[in-house]
């Protein structure tokens, strides 16, 4: 088993600086009107919980895989205004897809357009000396800031095609997952800050607090791996889903495509949830609402275990502790458990052929994940690291034995062609 790019230390610093947060706003909301503000008080909160971990006690900043020497020390304002270039592009990027595509002229992401109007000038002033420090100690500071400034300065003599695609693939994927998460986050954060704990003492209502809880642990942890993601901490970017299988499957998940395949192709769920089904009956309706909620609480429990590393896409990093220890794809697994649970699809008053029909349609809906996984697996199949943590989850996973079952061997995974490896 190779070890896991973040430390569970790590991990529950950031659990322990989100909790902190959230307290802290319970007791006073300083922005009751500007739920982005509170929520990058978060973000800020959690994010400074782990790097004082990762840095003065894991020391990340030393690890090979940062790419930084601090025995090399070469300066270079010349390269390093090159890489400043190449973020304003990487900026201007995302901005020209804001501005061209009609979905983000909606009010829903408000919020964090008003949080990147307060942020990005900061960002932008401390990027100057982030840039000089961390390119002076670069093995090869010819990173895709480098390619992208070049690209931009019109000196093409050098320039790497597949560095500068795979650093568009990067910033890409931050511009479509981050405004969503952060949105997310915002409303969920509301939510939250808005709930009558007085009334928690009725079964249902502190089933509600604390599944809507679970999800928005996920979505502010997700939210500030999209946000910050920074070598000096080993939070860079090591690669992005090169093909166009893996981020079908993935968008597909997220929205505006999940509404559109939900609604016209895969809607499985009906009017009646698992409540419907267990209200006579409070022991097994005790039971079953736990059941999805320690699936909800795997689920965060993967986020939290990334640290800074979530995102999706992306290469960021081998995740081998926390729920990881146990299978390969946790969240995955977790949250279409808890969907099964959730909608029943197979309970439906009508008749059984409707109760097959929304069976089949969830179960299509769980290909999806499926096909999510096989292909991040595919990508981070080219680190030699994921390679032997597969390998390992294949004989010692909680979950082996489906691979051996009739029919589901395509679930076994299988390491690249050419690797003779072991661990």
């Amino acid at each position: 088993m190779p070890r896991s790019a973040t430390h569970g230390a790590v991990s529950a610093a950031g659990l322990a600086g989100f909790v902190v947060g959230l307290c802290a706003l319970r007791l006073t909301d300083p922005f009751p009107e500007k739920p982005e503000l509170s929520a990058f008080l978060m973000v800020g909160l959690t994010a400074g919980a782990i790097f004082l971990v990762d840095l003065a006690w894991v020391r990340v900043h030393l690890r090979p895989s940062t790419g930084l020497d601090f025995g090399h020390d070469s300066p270079s304002w010349p390269r390093t205004s090159l890489k400043l270039l190449g973020l304003a592009g990487s900026l201007g990027f995302c901005a020209l897809i804001y501005w061209l595509f009609p979905e983000y002229n909606g009010a829903f992401y408000d919020p964090y357009f008003g949080m990147l109007g307060l942020v990005v000038p900061f960002c932008l002033a401390l990027s100057i000396p982030y840039f000089y420090m961390v390119d002076r100690h670069m093995a090869d500071p010819r990173d895709g800031y480098w390619h992208m400034g070049r690209l931009l300065a019109l000196d093409w003599n050098g320039i790497d095609v597949h560095v500068i695609g795979q650093h568009l693939l990067g910033w890409l994927v931050k511009a479509f997952f981050l405004p969503l998460m952060f949105v997310y986050f915002c409303n969920d954060l509301v939510r939250f800050l808005a709930a009558d704990l007085d009334s928690l003492t009725a079964p249902d209502r502190l089933f509600e607090f604390l599944f809507d809880l679970c999800y928005l642990v996920d979505v502010g942890l997700a939210a500030m791996g999209y946000l910050i993601s920074l070598r000096i901490v080993d939070t860079h970017l090591r690669s992005a889903e090169p093909t166009m299988l893996g981020w079908v499957a993935a968008l597909a998940c997220y929205e505006p495509f999940a509404s559109l395949v939900s609604r016209q192709y895969l809607q499985y769920g009906t009017e009646l949830k698992w409540g419907h089904w267990f209200w006579t009956m409070p022991s097994v309706h005790l039971l079953w609402g736990a059941a999805i909620l320690a699936l909800s609480g795997v689920y965060a429990w993967a986020t939290v275990s990334f640290g800074l590393r979530f995102s999706n896409l992306t290469h960021r990093g081998i995740i081998t502790n926390g729920p990881y220890r146990w299978t390969k794809h946790p969240a995955y697994i977790a949250k279409n458990l808890s969907w099964w649970m959730i909608s029943m699809p197979f309970m439906i008053e009508t008749s059984a052929a409707e109760a097959l029909r929304h069976s089949l349609l969830l179960v299509l809906m769980n290909g999806v994940y499926l096909l999510r996984a096989k292909t991040e697996e595919w990508h981070l199949s080219r680190d030699p690291d994921y390679i032997a943590y597969a390998l390992y989850m294949e004989r010692h996973s909680l979950l082996r034995f489906i691979s051996r079952l009739p029919l589901l061997g395509a679930l076994r995974y299988r390491p690249p062609a050419g690797y003779g490896g072991s661990r």
